[in-house]
């Protein structure tokens, strides 16, 4: 990345397991796409409940040549993000699958454009 990992808390106590699974999966989501310009991130408690644990709110932005992609799962239709690392995890699984998309997406135009033949042919 050309820019540092950013890492956020809001509403919640920073973390130093949870920066490093976050850290963790940025280097991953980097050794599969390399182009990565920056990748931002938040971890936010979304609800705070007495009876039942917190739901958490994981938000991966990234920056990559010619676009800027994010991920967020709204954590209010299911409690599978009481769990702060599931919703690391499906945060980072989802941005994979966009930049993945992405990549394919770019690659498919710059085969389309090599395959036209030139104009007055």
């Amino acid at each position: 990345m050309q820019i540092p990992l950013q890492v956020t808390f809001k509403g919640v106590e920073r973390s130093d397991a949870v920066e490093a699974k976050v850290r963790e999966r940025a280097e991953k989501l980097e050794r599969f796409a390399e182009h990565i310009i920056s990748c931002r991130v938040v971890v936010e408690r979304a609800t705070h409940r007495h009876h039942k644990g917190d739901v958490y709110h994981v938000r991966v932005d990234l920056t990559v040549p010619g676009g800027e992609l994010a991920a967020t799962r709204d954590p209010e239709r299911s409690n599978s993000h009481e769990d702060v690392y599931l919703a690391v995890r499906d945060a980072f699984d989802a941005i994979r699958r966009q930049l993945s998309e992405f990549v394919e997406r770019k690659q498919g135009k710059a085969q389309q454009h090599r395959a036209r033949p030139p104009a007055g042919s």
